[in-house]
């Protein structure tokens, strides 16, 4: 039952979004994550 839903959900939100899109959420994905580690590297290297 999980499976089939699950599948599901998933050919529904390729139907909706488009590759450019999907290609931005992951752009943005990268560079908050890069931000993050950046600022705690920057935070680890004040301290010392």
């Amino acid at each position: 039952m999980f499976d089939s839903l699950d599948e599901q959900m998933k050919m529904d939100e390729k139907r909706m979004v488009s590759t450019k899109e999907r290609m931005m959420r992951w752009a943005i994905v990268a560079i908050a994550a890069l931000a993050v580690f950046g600022c705690l590297v920057v935070g680890v290297h004040l301290m010392s």
